[in-house]
């Protein structure tokens, strides 16, 4: 089911930045407090535009740790529904509103970071569990079992 639920989404997910560049890839820590990169780190110089990955709903636009962040809740998704975020940015759109896949949503802000030229941390949660956002973009066939050949059946 939930894969089914990515699948749907990423008909119309897009790249938060254009063109995009990965320079720190998805890392996920080995325990919920453990050390690892729990998102994906895209090169996006102060001023960038910034896009909705996805059709949602503004749920936080402000400040966390003296960053701007950006969280989009994804509608008719898994319950807890999935959200992506964006950080450092300055918000473009207020709480609440509702946003389309591709929609500009905020600018890149400069702010201390471990990128030497600016970069979007985007992420991607359910509840409080990270996952890989580039799964939004994964466009590829839906996996499908094959026959097995040559192996014998059990009993």
């Amino acid at each position: 089911m939930y894969r089914a639920l990515l699948l749907a989404l990423t008909a119309a997910a897009t790249w938060p930045v254009i063109p995009p560049a990965v320079i720190h890839p998805w890392a996920p820590p080995a325990t919920p407090y453990g050390p690892g990169h729990r998102g994906v780190d895209l090169a996006a110089p102060q001023g960038t535009p910034v896009r909705a990955a996805a059709a949602g709903r503004v749920t936080f636009a402000g400040q966390v740790a003296g960053q701007g962040v950006l969280t989009i809740t994804l509608p008719g998704t898994t319950s807890p529904p999935l959200r992506t975020t964006y950080e450092p940015v300055r918000a473009l759109v207020k709480e609440g509103a509702e946003v389309a896949a591709g929609q500009v949503v905020a600018t890149a802000a400069d702010t201390p970071s471990h990128c030497p030229d600016g970069c979007l941390h985007w992420g991607l949660l359910r509840g409080d569990i990270y996952l890989n956002p580039l799964l939004l973009l994964h466009r590829g066939a839906p996996s499908r079992l094959l026959p097995v050949v040559g192996v014998a059946e059990p009993g």
